[in-house]
């Protein structure tokens, strides 16, 4: 059997984010077989615009996420929210995997969505955003795979998520659904 590689898009910069957190917890939770990579870089990666987005001319940073997406078996979110919406660096990085156009990284690549917030909300409108983009950039979105936690202020505060039972049970039912979406892509 195949390793099923998961490519994990934290849509948090700061490095001691709890969102970054979540996804090191994620990636603990793989079983045989599945491997998640935390993308790093997406802070370096130009906005995107189609005049710099010219064979043979596309920045390297926007070329290499381009790359590890088409390499990758399915694509895990993790965003936090910013003013009531995903942050800017994880729309970024949908819009350059988007692209050409039909043809993308993202075309029929099987995603799902994490979103954590400080608020009881636990960024769904993050999360329905993140949802919405990728599908309309042609990703298949594993909807049983999404997953929210809030108030990650308070629990998450002392405790990392890999520390925490419930959320590593939780972020390994999301991670075995999509590697599910992934082998049956894969085999279809």
């Amino acid at each position: 059997m195949s390793q099923t590689r998961i490519l994990v898009l934290v849509g948090s910069l700061r490095a001691a984010s709890i969102n970054r957190r979540l996804a090191e917890a994620a990636v603990k939770t793989a079983a045989e077989g599945v491997e998640l990579s935390i993308y790093e870089g997406l802070g370096e990666i130009p906005f995107y615009n189609e005049d710099i987005d010219v064979a043979g001319q596309v920045p390297a940073t926007a070329q290499a996420l381009r790359d590890a997406v088409a390499a990758s078996d399915a694509v895990l979110l993790v965003t936090p929210e910013y003013n009531g919406t995903l942050p800017a660096v994880l729309k970024n990085a949908i819009d350059w995997a988007s692209r050409p156009y039909g043809a993308g990284a993202l075309k029929d690549r099987p995603a799902a969505v994490v979103s954590a917030s400080i608020s009881a909300n636990a960024a769904k409108w993050s999360h329905d955003d993140a949802v919405k983009a990728l599908g309309v950039a042609g990703a298949n979105i594993v909807k049983e795979a999404s997953l929210h936690f809030g108030t990650i202020g308070a629990r998450f505060v002392e405790t990392h998520p890999a520390d925490d039972a419930e959320a590593l049970t939780q972020l390994a039912a999301t991670v075995h659904l999509l590697a599910e979406a992934a082998n049956a892509r894969a085999n279809a």
